[in-house]
């Protein structure tokens, strides 16, 4: 299984794009980086978009794409999928006619170029061979991680943002994740806003790791703030965590 990392960061700065992880071509986990990163014949490719939570870095790509999608003659329905609350807002807020035209009902209602999809806590959805089943994280909004699964050999979960949790990893009891895509955000010294923001912090990483059972093989770190980008790089290397390391955006990963 492999993993196109479009964007894996915590801010928008030059040289540094927010998330969006693209599985198969056709499946993309997070919109941040889409529309900047991928051409015209990439975009058309995308046929499922999976959302952790409605912040503005995780769907930034959405209405883009609906944009560039609407005006080809070839064209097809996107799938956006979500828990219930996630989807509640971005039908409510981003795709409500004031922000961004409503791409669910252009150019008409039974053809909406965007198809909003809830789907249900811990139920998985089987698409294009792949098995993925959201697992609610703990951050300031509603948001889920994703575990995507390919034939039940391989599997990597996407936290998305979070802050310590433990029902996420007492649902997962049990399953191993060979690819741990799990944001670190802010530096130890900063730990009281990452908690109050539901994010996370070196130290809280490894107390997250320990709740883990069996442990991940790779633990791959996303959403660094930039500005904190080479204080965190050192509290992580002081960790002596095998296993660990940072990704980089436009980089391409083996689960």
């Amino acid at each position: 299984m492999e993993i196109k990392v479009l964007g894996c960061s915590g801010a928008e700065f030059p040289g540094h794009r927010p998330p969006s992880f693209l599985l198969s071509d056709k499946i993309i986990f997070d919109t941040g980086a889409l529309t900047c990163l991928l051409d015209i014949e990439g975009q058309l490719r995308i046929k499922h978009i999976f959302i952790t939570h409605s912040h503005l870095d995780h769907i930034l790509g959405i209405p883009f794409l609906a944009d560039n999608l609407i005006f080809r003659k070839k064209r097809h329905r996107v799938n956006i999928l979500s828990i219930p609350p996630v989807i509640k807002a971005i039908r409510k807020s981003l795709l409500d006619g004031s922000i961004w035209p409503d791409f669910t009902v252009i150019p008409n209602a039974h053809e909406g170029i965007l198809n909003l999809i809830e789907l249900k806590a811990g139920h998985s959805i089987k698409i294009d061979g792949y098995k993925i089943t959201p697992y609610p994280v703990h951050h300031s909004v509603p948001a889920t991680g994703f575990l995507a699964e390919e034939r039940e050999t391989r599997r990597f979960f996407y936290t998305g943002d979070t802050g310590p949790t433990n029902s996420t990893w007492m649902k997962m009891n049990g399953i191993q994740v060979h690819s741990l895509l799990i944001e670190v955000s802010f530096p130890n010294r900063m730990e009281e806003i990452a908690l109050r923001t539901g994010h996370l912090t070196p130290r809280l990483l490894k107390k997250e790791l320990l709740k883990m059972k069996p442990q991940p093989e790779k633990i791959l770190v996303i959403h660094i703030k930039p500005q904190y980008f080479r204080a965190i790089q050192s509290e992580l290397q002081k960790l002596n965590i095998k296993g660990l390391r940072l990704l980089k955006d436009d980089q391409t990963i083996q689960v």
